[in-house]
């Protein structure tokens, strides 16, 4: 049965024998990723002997309980206290087995007690990424049609900070076996060593939108040398300095950032409106007239008007 089962997995997957063993993921990249992969296959292997199992008793019962006469009356059988308390008890052991191992992983790999080599700030927003290298104060930014890079030296702990400037994202590298969920006004962290030289794509896996589908970006795990070579082209071509890093963690920040069309336009623009005063006087809201009423093309205080703007109802999808 487990043969067979084994079987059918390879043919539908399309695996082969290398990936095989690795239950179809993808060939891990960090230090970390092994854990994580030996904590899914079993997990999976779990699953599949409870199936294989289940449905073992399924045809067994089918085959050897079954009508055999027309005029046979199956045995009626209930208050079988053995087998309820084995469907009782054995569902409670499988999740709280589950759930130690998970536990234990999760607190091992999300450890940050080691001291990094570098620091990388990770800003999601509509629709694309930006890339704040701390350590070496250095960015680099990308849009859906030009997918940012983010640049990582191999074999270095490297400590990541992951922000939102609008709404819930998801950072994810398939090959690094992780990710980890953007969302504003917060600050999410973790630590991972890149431990294969190599290209890796990632995107965002969380629904954040309409060009969701298009949030790729890509990791260059590199040399040292080359790394440093990076930081010193992104810093002469101009990219110097700290890109802002997101919604910052106050009911004000917050409340701007789902004004989507305007923390689009602020991220390109560079703007930062953490400190700037609410509509009308400062430190007050806006009235209602204020609201409603139009700007004037030419009023003092008031934001021009860009022609082709896209309307907020156009991006205003949130996860």
């Amino acid at each position: 049965m487990l043969g067979l089962l084994a079987l059918v997995m390879l043919i539908c997957t399309g695996c082969n024998d290398e990936d095989l063993p690795r239950l179809g993921f993808p060939t891990p990249a960090t230090e970390e990723s092994p854990r994580i992969l030996l904590m899914w296959q079993g997990s999976w292997l779990a699953a599949i002997i409870t199936g294989a199992v289940v449905w073992g008793l399924i045809v067994w019962s089918c085959i050897f309980h079954r009508k055999k006469h027309a005029d046979d009356i199956p045995i009626q059988t209930r208050y079988n206290l053995p087998i309820e308390a084995l469907y009782t008890i054995l569902p409670f052991v499988m999740v709280v087995v589950l759930f130690y191992f998970t536990e234990r992983d999760q607190s091992i790999i999300l450890d940050e007690d080691r001291p990094a080599d570098l620091t990388v700030n990770v800003v999601g927003r509509q629709w694309s990424w930006s890339f704040n290298y701390v350590t070496q104060n250095a960015y680099e930014t990308g849009t859906p049609a030009q997918q940012p890079e983010l640049w990582l030296p191999v074999n270095k702990l490297v400590h990541f900070d992951v922000t939102s400037a609008d709404v819930i994202h998801s950072w994810w590298v398939p090959n690094f076996l992780f990710k980890m969920d953007v969302i504003p006004g917060r600050t999410n962290t973790f630590e991972l060593t890149p431990n294969k030289l190599g290209t890796f794509s990632g995107k965002c896996a969380e629904l954040c939108g309409r060009d969701h589908s298009r949030m790729f970006f890509t990791v260059k795990v590199v040399s040292e040398d080359e790394y440093r070579a990076h930081i010193d082209e992104l810093k002469k071509n101009g990219q110097q300095g700290q890109l802002p890093r997101g919604v910052e963690n106050t009911k004000e920040a917050r409340e701007r950032a789902y004004n989507l069309e305007d923390s689009y336009q602020d991220e390109h623009a560079g703007v930062d409106h953490s400190t700037e005063p609410a509509a009308g006087e400062e430190g007050s809201e806006p009235t209602a007239e204020e609201e409603d009423s139009e700007p004037a093309s030419d009023g003092a205080g008031t934001e021009p008007s860009t022609e082709g703007e896209p309307a907020t109802s156009e991006s205003g999808g949130t996860s």
